[in-house]
């Protein structure tokens, strides 16, 4: 049985650009990991070729079987969070336990505003000639 949390000060997850994320992770497992990592990244989620990129990393030294470690790591100027019709770029943070698959995601937005951009929905495709003249 195995527990793994990330937590936010002040339960926030919607934040400025080049602004500090900080917290605490957690994790409860059986036997000591030979890794602890917090990762933030961020990922696109939708049509057409996904992309993620790790931005920064945090690596926790000599992890025991039960741990909280603090964090703090610095968000970039960009990308922005935004969702399309097509494709949105989500950040988030993760805690990776290794060896195994054990890892925990937390979504955070991070924006002007500290919102994420909604992007416009793009004009209709013009019908073409032909159904026009046929009256559709």
């Amino acid at each position: 049985m195995s527990t793994l949390k990330i937590g936010v000060h002040e339960g926030r997850t919607h934040f400025l650009p080049g602004e500090e994320v900080a917290g605490a992770v957690l994790w409860e497992l059986d036997e000591p990991p030979k890794s602890a990592e917090l990762r933030m990244i961020w990922f696109t989620r939708g049509k057409g070729t996904e992309e993620a990129e790790v931005v920064a990393t945090q690596s926790f030294d000599h992890p025991q079987p039960g741990d909280t470690r603090k964090f703090n790591l610095k968000l970039p100027a960009a990308p922005y969070s935004f969702s399309g019709k097509l494709i949105s770029l989500i950040w988030a943070l993760e805690l990776v336990i290794k060896p195994g698959k054990r890892f925990e995601r937390l979504e955070i937005t991070m924006a002007p505003g500290e919102h994420e951009i909604i992007l416009p929905a793009g004009p209709e495709p013009e019908r073409s000639k032909v159904s026009l003249m046929r009256g559709k």
